[in-house]
């Protein structure tokens, strides 16, 4: 949706963003609870998901190391950043961009809500756990690290299995993406049409 080319309610005007914006924001209380539950909380679960994904990952990452020592030093950012960087993601590039009718192409609203359930929610995790326990290996001399020139295919190998066992985990990931986000989009459609009746059908074309 263009910045100044929507039409108003019924009246052949032309509303600026800022407009429409304003619009949907007073009439979100006018859903039923359950849709504005699915947009208030549903990318906290996403975001709860991920941080669980970073704890299941820091712990593969410290059994495959042997890493016993400082289990709550890792833990904490591998549940905290997980959480916070999903549900921000999903805010930047689903509920806020739905909330301001700039997204309004249900193909690519899914597809948003399912990368940033694998992506976010699966991914990052992983990632992020890799580097968290290198270092407490490394501090503790939890297992042997690999010599200069053999360091990537060492971590590659290490990395392959825990990948096949968080491989369930990314699936559930993305169909909890897919899913919220699909219910954000019902939610919208409803929205739209409660602000601007049947004008709504235009603000989704």
């Amino acid at each position: 949706m263009s910045e100044n080319t929507q039409t108003g309610r019924g009246s052949g005007k032309r509303l600026t963003r800022a407009a429409i914006i304003e619009m949907l924001a007073e009439n979100f209380e006018s859903l039923p609870d359950i849709d504005k539950n699915f947009f208030k909380y549903g990318p906290l679960y996403l975001g709860g998901n991920a941080g669980f994904a970073g704890l299941i990952s820091n712990s593969l990452y410290r059994r495959a190391l042997n890493v016993k020592k400082a289990p709550l030093a890792s833990s904490v950012p591998m549940a905290a950043l997980p959480f916070l960087t999903t549900f921000a993601l999903y805010q930047a590039v689903v509920s806020i961009p739905l909330m301001s009718g700039d997204l309004n192409c249900p193909s690519c609203v899914l597809l948003r809500g399912a990368l940033v359930g694998v992506v976010g929610g699966g991914v990052y995790p992983i990632l992020l756990a890799l580097p968290v326990n290198i270092g407490l290996a490394s501090l503790y001399s939890s297992a042997p690290l690999p010599q200069k020139g053999n360091v990537l295919r060492y971590w590659v190998d290490l990395s392959r299995p825990i990948l096949r066992r968080m491989r369930a985990v990314l699936v559930l990931q993305a169909f909890f993406g897919t899913f919220l986000s699909s219910r954000n989009f019902e939610s919208y459609t409803k929205l739209t049409q409660i602000t601007f009746g049947s004008r709504g059908e235009e603000l989704r074309d």
